[in-house]
């Protein structure tokens, strides 16, 4: 059974967003086509998502000589690694993400610090950093008002690039990204952009589906 980690990093609800449709379009459609998938939600906006601060940095200090944690050290770095292990134990992570700014919410960023865990993640070696997670699959769910994927604004697209490269840093190459673009500069053609989107999100849900049965 396939185990998909759905990280929300969009605080608006679903039917104001076109990034959280698609994405939850992609997910009903992989669930048709593997009814037994289980799905566990992260929302970003609604958890502790702790940032790595003068207590985070404290307690990691702290793990190299062997010291005794604060209460608050403890608390803090416990619950990252709740958040570690719940990201470990996934198969197939959907990142649904807004554009802001030609970046992320803040809180994404801070996620990603939560997962990004030297000697879980990735380890440093000889040769340079080697990721050690193998065999996951990554969806980046994106929408964004303007027009990245081609044209002169595609040199400001920092954030797709950003998150595939973090993942191939935790050794994961099995990428793929949908996007739903240009709703704000043509907001006259909206749905119609959306419905596009949606089924380039059904042929990848089929696609990803029939290759994890094949497995």
């Amino acid at each position: 059974m396939t185990k998909i980690l759905y990280i929300n990093s969009n605080p608006k609800a679903v039917d104001q967003s076109f990034g959280l449709q698609l994405g939850q379009h992609f997910l009903e459609e992989w669930l048709k086509n593997e009814p037994d998938a289980e799905v566990e939600t992260v929302n970003l906006y609604k958890e502790d998502i702790p940032l790595i601060d003068e207590v985070v940095l404290s307690a990691w200090g702290k793990f190299a000589v062997q010291a005794e944690l604060t209460a608050e050290e403890a608390a803090k770095v416990g619950r990252m690694n709740e958040i570690l292990e719940q990201f470990l134990a996934a198969d197939v992570y959907v990142f649904a993400t807004p554009m802001w700014n030609l970046s992320y919410p803040p809180l994404l960023k801070a996620y990603i610090d939560n997962i990004t865990i030297a000697g879980k993640t990735f380890k440093y070696t000889e040769n340079g950093p080697q990721g050690l997670l193998k065999d996951k699959t990554v969806v980046h769910v994106q929408a964004r008002g303007g027009i990245y994927s081609e044209g002169p604004a595609a040199q400001l697209e920092f954030t797709n690039n950003y998150l595939q490269s973090i993942m191939q840093f935790i050794g994961i190459t099995d990428y793929h990204h949908l996007f739903v673009e240009g709703m704000a500069a043509t907001p006259d053609r909206a749905e119609e952009i959306l419905a596009a989107a949606k089924e380039k999100a059904s042929e990848l849900a089929a696609q990803l589906t029939t290759s994890a049965q094949l497995a």
